[in-house]
């Protein structure tokens, strides 16, 4: 069984643990990570770039980093 791709685009939502004066901005997709359980990430500076996609686990640990030494 394939499926089909969601034709809708992806909502992107900046970190709250991302740098105050935009330097170290990241943002993730809550919507996306509901639906299909991978959360991406990418760099808000370049939003057609590279992502980054995590499992739960994964996203939790960068969260717990991102509390401890962000």
């Amino acid at each position: 069984m394939s499926s089909t791709p969601d034709p809708r685009p992806i909502r992107w939502v900046k970190s709250t643990y991302s740098g105050g004066d935009g330097g170290q901005c990241i943002e993730w997709a809550p919507d996306h990570a509901r639906a299909t359980g991978e959360f991406l990430i990418r760099d808000s500076k370049n939003p057609n770039g590279p992502r980054l996609a995590l499992t739960h686990e994964e996203f939790t640990g960068l969260v717990e980093l991102a509390k401890h030494h962000g």
